[in-house]
């Protein structure tokens, strides 16, 4: 599942590959920025905002949100791709390489002078170098809905999804369905923004320490089996804004109040 440091690594993947170069392909295959043409305009950069993506090319912004199974792609110019290319929803290239978003489930083309329609109401993102970790913190502790809930809103820190959620709170022993009002939102920020730098350049995604198969996490994914701290059985239900936007919750009911 893409998360903040997901968006990060494709952001730097893609910037290493198409930044500084002139487009020499850009084919977008949705509706509404089909028609848009960045043929020899110069790639500045490709910058993460959140789960956002945006590269600025010329005085226009590619704006690409991954969801859930969104993913960019760099290729070789020739290269074979490693998906269909049906499910290519937009290509920008140069003389060397194809930058290839594959199954994105946002994808518009806009003049970086309105970069903030799309991104603006965003709140502070762990990974940016303007990070507010004293705003974000501020904006929880006023947020009355469940912790897990509220941490999931990218107004209020941009970059954390259902993984980071979860972990986060068990990190911090406390149960997603407690009001964000009720605890210490300085530590659970810090406690989050510290897993994302830590993940942002190491795949696989951990937070135990551990990569290997079946031990990066603590309780996420891991519903029924033991706490790894105190072996009582994880349980996992579900929470949400609403009923169509809720996720799946895993705690352990010992570790976690």
């Amino acid at each position: 599942m893409p998360e903040g440091d997901t968006v990060f690594r494709a952001a730097r993947r893609l910037s290493e590959a198409l930044a500084g170069s002139v487009v020499t392909r850009f084919d977008i295959r949705v509706p509404g920025s089909a028609t848009a043409d960045l043929r020899g305009e110069t790639v500045h950069d490709v910058v993460p905002r959140g789960k956002h993506l945006l590269h600025r090319i010329g005085d226009f912004s590619l704006h690409s949100h991954l969801k859930m199974e969104g993913e960019w792609h760099v290729y070789r110019r020739g290269e074979k791709w490693r998906k269909p290319a049906f499910k290519a929803r937009a290509i920008v290239g140069n003389a060397d390489w194809d930058a290839v978003g594959f199954d994105l489930a946002m994808v518009e083309v806009l003049p970086t002078s309105d970069e903030e329609r799309v991104v603006g109401h965003l709140g502070p993102d762990p990974l940016a170098e303007d990070w507010d970790p004293f705003e974000a913190a501020r904006v929880l502790a006023t947020d009355p809905r469940p912790i897990h809930v509220a941490l999931l809103d990218q107004r209020t820190v941009a970059g954390f999804g259902n993984e980071y959620a979860n972990e986060i709170l068990f990190v911090r022993g406390i149960l997603p369905s407690r009001p964000a009002t009720e605890v210490d939102t300085a530590a659970v920020i810090d406690v989050g923004a510290r897993m994302l730098r830590a993940n942002r350049d190491r795949t696989p995604r951990t937070f135990t320490g551990d990569t290997r198969a079946g031990r990066t996490t603590w309780v996420y994914g891991r519903a029924r089996r033991p706490c790894r701290r105190c072996g009582t059985a994880i349980r996992e239900g579900s929470l949400g804004a609403t009923a169509t936007s809720e996720r799946n919750v895993f705690w352990c009911p010992n570790c976690q109040r």
